[in-house]
């Protein structure tokens, strides 16, 4: 299923230079981490220019729009949006202003050709694998009538062509994302991933070390390494070799201030020996890993494409927590996928009763266009999407409720990256992910606490601070 979405758009913002006159550039974006990531370095694409952040579209010289196509309808939701910043551009132009509206990510990729022939107020629509030619493209879209698409996947790879990152645009600069690998070469029946973002690479070590180094010296103590399938790393090793995702993480491990390394999202086709060894041996790995599945049942595994079983899953959780008794899986569901009957159902909720989830996301099959699962038959009815949905989800509430019920009463080190909602409070991450608040002092953010959990919240755990002193 790929990278965590969120629903609602965030906005990231290039950092301000001096080097020209600044132009204000307003980036919105929707989907995933990488897509997060991918918006601070068209950021960094543009500060040469003379882009800076600007808080809102009406400020903005260029807005950029960057686009996820996993949710449903979300072409029609981009088209939405670009009725709303056509009003900002008039009412700029009105004013004296010209305004750039570039589409970007996984729609653009998909729906270049169609944004701009119904939306002819767009200057530029790029796919996710080319913001790295942006000045080339905002050159070309100045011209007079000039309009860009750049959809192509490049030969070149675009890291290599990127400028060193500015601090991670986080609070605090404490955690931060980095994108170690993108693409796809698995082709699950459900996902436009492989056609939108390409085959399966990764970037080079050094190139992964140097801006790991880059955002710890700004203060980052904790990395979340991203890629469609992450696991599958395979990048170049400074002596020519090539290097899995766990001997990348032995490397990162050795940076100084590096506290906590995490990683998303992985495929169980990937998850190797020496991987499950590294969350065995690396203290710096943190003990949660999100482990999609998607079904239970080793039929609609298959019509998936998902190239392992049930059982093989099973299995593999297994090793892993041998390997890391402490360990919390996530993982992703889809419900009603064409075919799916209620025994196919049934046996996913077995694999959920037996293996325990401290957090899951469940979807119904919604189709997406050119997916091999869009034109399948036995397409399954939306009220029964809807009545194995929330059984499910209800089972897998359950589930993430007794494990955060199991922290009560646990000391474990929190990692603080600001102040709570409350006088007085600040807040963190347990190394599960969990949200924790207690009472304390401002100067503990930043550091990793021994905490000791006293209750849980809705969504989240409270608790006190045993000792103020970092724990390392």
């Amino acid at each position: 299923m790929g990278l965590r979405h969120s629903g609602a758009p965030a906005i990231m913002t290039a950092h301000p230079v001096n080097a020209h006159p600044a132009r204000g550039l307003h980036v919105i974006t929707w989907g995933c981490q990488m897509n997060v990531y991918d918006s601070a370095r068209m950021g960094d694409v543009l500060r040469p220019l003379g882009y800076a952040p600007v808080d809102a579209p009406d400020q903005a010289d260029m807005i950029i729009l960057n686009t996820c196509h996993i949710r449903d309808r979300a072409a029609e939701k981009v088209f939405s949006e670009l009725g709303r910043l056509r009003l900002v551009k008039e009412a700029r132009k009105e004013a004296g202003h010209s305004t750039i509206i570039a589409v970007a990510g996984c729609v653009a990729q998909a729906e270049g050709e169609e944004i701009l022939a119904r939306a002819p107020y767009v200057d530029i629509v790029l796919g996710p694998q080319t913001y790295h030619r942006l000045p080339e493209m905002v050159a070309r879209a100045a011209r007079a009538g000039g309009r860009v698409i750049e959809t192509e996947f490049p030969a070149e790879q675009k890291f290599d062509f990127l400028p060193e990152s500015e601090a991670p645009q986080t609070p605090g600069n404490l955690t931060a994302f980095l994108t170690i690998q993108e693409g796809c070469d698995k082709f699950c029946s459900f996902c436009v991933v492989p056609y939108t973002r390409g085959a399966e690479s990764s970037r080079p070590v050094v190139s992964v070390l140097a801006e790991a180094r880059r955002m710890v010296a700004s203060g980052v103590r904790e990395i979340s390494l991203l890629g469609q399938n992450v696991n599958a790393y395979h990048g170049e090793g400074p002596d020519g070799t090539i290097w899995g995702l766990a001997r990348l993480a032995y490397a990162l491990a050795e940076i100084p201030g590096l506290v906590r390394i995490r990683y998303t999202t992985s495929h169980p086709r990937d998850m190797d020996d020496a991987l499950i060894a590294a969350h065995r041996d690396l203290p710096q790995l943190m003990p949660f890993l999100h482990l999609p599945v998607q079904s239970g049942s080793d039929r609609i595994l298959r019509a998936m494409n998902r190239g392992h079983t049930a059982d093989e899953y099973r299995d593999l959780v297994r090793r892993l927590r041998e390997a890391r008794p402490d360990l919390a899986l996530s993982s992703d569901f889809i419900v009603g996928h064409p075919g799916e009957s209620d025994a196919d159902f049934e046996a996913t909720m077995e694999l959920v009763r037996d293996t325990g989830f401290a957090l899951a996301y469940s979807f119904k099959y919604s189709p997406r266009p050119g997916t091999p699962a869009a034109g399948a038959g036995m397409q399954v009815p939306e009220d029964v999407k809807d009545s194995r949905l929330q059984a499910l989800q209800q089972l897998l509430r359950q589930q993430q409720d007794a494990f955060n019920q199991t922290m009560v009463g646990q000391s474990m080190p929190v990692l603080f990256t600001g102040t709570g909602r409350k006088p007085g409070q600040i807040a963190g991450r347990s190394p599960w992910l969990q949200p924790v608040h207690v009472q304390g002092s401002p100067s503990l953010i930043g550091q990793e606490i021994m905490v000791r959990i006293t209750e849980r919240l809705t969504n989240s755990l409270g608790g006190i601070v045993e000792e103020e002193k970092e724990y390392a």
